[in-house]
């Protein structure tokens, strides 16, 4: 094989080649950082959807003081807590 096929076979079967493997690789950049901006927008969603965490932890803490402790009648205490909530 002379110096010409060589550079045949290179153009038909090299170069393709070396642009499929850039396309895919496009691809799979594009594709990653779509995910990245979907994984913002939903981290943003759950921000937006919780705005005072702080609350909600408050809650849990007085739900699991209620189930813990013993001495207390937990159907009171919840009415105690409901009556603060009112107000």
């Amino acid at each position: 094989m002379g110096f010409a096929e060589a550079l045949i076979a290179f153009v038909v079967i090299g170069l393709p080649t070396i642009a499929l493997f850039a396309l895919i690789s496009r691809v799979l950049r594009h594709r990653e950082k779509r995910m990245e901006l979907e994984a913002q927008i939903e981290a943003a969603k759950a921000a937006a959807h919780n705005p005072r965490p702080d609350l909600l932890e408050q809650r849990v803490r007085v739900l699991e003081r209620i189930v813990t402790d013993k001495g207390m009648n937990v159907a009171e205490e919840i009415e105690r807590l409901r009556d603060e909530r009112v107000r």
